[in-house]
């Protein structure tokens, strides 16, 4: 492992942090992005191609000391003291915004929210303010130390608008990081997991099993994804289980169309064992179970919409929204190595629906 030290302030600009790392005999020939980046571990490597490429790695000492490297493949040499300026995270572009935040956990590296339906993850084309990014710039304040170099929410992984539920989203470079590489394995290897609560149309003959089928862009519509072929999108996997069925009979005897009246609609957890966009509601739809009030997945179900009783209808038409909710999330906190659980209900325009299917 590289020798770091942290020095005094000063070296190329007021305020600037000075790191100094020097290359042992294993490290040489590394790239010097690698090798800053294996030195350094609380910074990124994107952040530091960019110090680089910007002027503020130097040689500290030997030949040409005082020697700015601006090239991110120089090969590094044995006995080299390299001295890296840290400039303060810039100000983000984006407005802080006084928005509500149902706050579940935070601590000086990260925060846990409870999201409500409708509200937008991050900025974009036609959402530039008003989002989750917004409200966290408002509520961490400093304690963003920053990610990329600018003090701005580190997101890990996105909730659609209209689905509700738990997040979690990183203070710092080196926990942004630590929790990507946590998401990015969906539990394989460690105890990271996502639970969503998804009430769906119809129900699944069996109590459990697993949906695994790519997803990619839909062919004929941008806006939406679909089950394609392997070669045209990527690997998705969704373990489900069945929790409560509505109306009809529960029975899988009488489920499985052996007799009775098969369910209206149930209620299904759906864990992720990849991350792919609009992966829950794409699997059930191409399970034969798509999601209660999902206006591109769950158009074909309309006609069963009517034959609901009118208050029931009412409730799903103003739920305006798919019925999804990510209820459990767990993970390793990066700093404290701590396993960290979170449950969360079904929300209030959620529970209502299915208190009325109960009566069904």
């Amino acid at each position: 492992m590289p020798r770091t030290t942290v020095i005094d302030t000063g070296a190329f600009e007021a305020e600037t942090e000075r790191l100094l790392a020097e290359v042992d005999e294993p490290q040489a020939g590394q790239r010097l992005d690698r090798f800053l980046s294996d030195a350094l571990p609380d910074v990124s490597r994107t952040r530091i191609q960019a110090l680089i490429r910007d002027g503020h790695v130097r040689l500290a000492d030997g030949p040409s000391g005082g020697a700015t490297i601006e090239d991110v493949k120089y090969r590094v040499k044995p006995g080299e003291r390299f001295e890296l300026g840290l400039p303060p995270a810039a100000e983000p572009a984006l407005q802080a915004e006084d928005i509500p935040l149902d706050v579940v956990f935070e601590d000086d590296a990260l925060i846990v929210i409870d999201k409500p339906p409708g509200l937008v993850v991050h900025p974009g084309a036609g959402q530039p303010d008003g989002t989750l990014v917004n409200a966290l710039l408002a509520h961490c304040g400093k304690s963003l130390s920053g990610i990329g170099g600018v003090a701005r929410p580190g997101i890990v992984h996105r909730l659609d608008k209209d689905t509700s539920g738990l997040m979690v989203v990183a203070k710092t470079d080196q926990v942004h990081r630590a929790l990507a590489e946590q998401f990015a394995d969906h539990g394989r290897t460690g105890e990271m997991a996502r639970g969503y609560l998804a009430l769906v149309w119809g129900a699944p003959s069996r109590p459990h099993g697993t949906i695994e089928a790519p997803i990619g862009r839909h062919p004929a519509s941008r806006t939406k994804m679909a089950v394609v072929s392997e070669d045209k999108g990527r690997h998705a996997a969704t373990h489900w289980r069945l929790l409560e069925t509505y109306g009809g009979h529960a029975s899988l005897k009488d489920r499985a169309g052996m007799s009775g009246r098969a369910p209206v609609a149930s209620l299904v957890e759906c864990m992720l064992e990849t991350g792919r966009t609009h992966q829950v509601r794409v699997h059930m739809a191409h399970a034969g179970h798509p999601l209660v009030g999902d206006p591109l997945y769950g158009t074909g179900f309309k006609t069963k919409l009517r034959t609901l009783p009118e208050p029931l209808q009412e409730a799903i038409v103003s739920l305006d929204r798919q019925a999804l909710h990510a209820a459990h999330l767990a993970f390793v906190h990066p700093v404290s190595g701590t396993l960290l659980e979170f449950n969360s209900p079904l929300p209030d325009d959620l529970g209502e629906i299915v208190r009325q299917f109960k009566q069904l």
